[in-house]
């Protein structure tokens, strides 16, 4: 017999910030502070799990990202 699917799985989480600018491959004066988005920044990604009973929809969480510099909206992606 095959076992049930836990409940458990694992996702990943982007910072939806860093997307918004990152189809830009100059740098990027941000106003608020004297921070530049640099030609080739890493996409930090992060790895956690979630019941997928109690959350079927998809998970947002803030988070710091290193792009920005910030804590920011962290969206899972599939």
């Amino acid at each position: 017999m095959a076992k049930n699917k836990g409940a458990r799985i694992i996702i990943t989480l982007r910072c939806m910030d860093c997307k918004k600018t990152s189809n830009n491959n100059e740098k990027v004066q941000v106003s608020e502070g004297q921070k530049i988005r640099r030609k080739g920044s890493k996409k930090i990604d992060y790895t956690t799990t979630k019941n997928r009973r109690n959350t079927p929809d998809r998970l947002e969480l803030r988070k710091y990202c290193p792009n920005c510099n910030l804590h920011t909206q962290q969206k899972e992606i599939k």
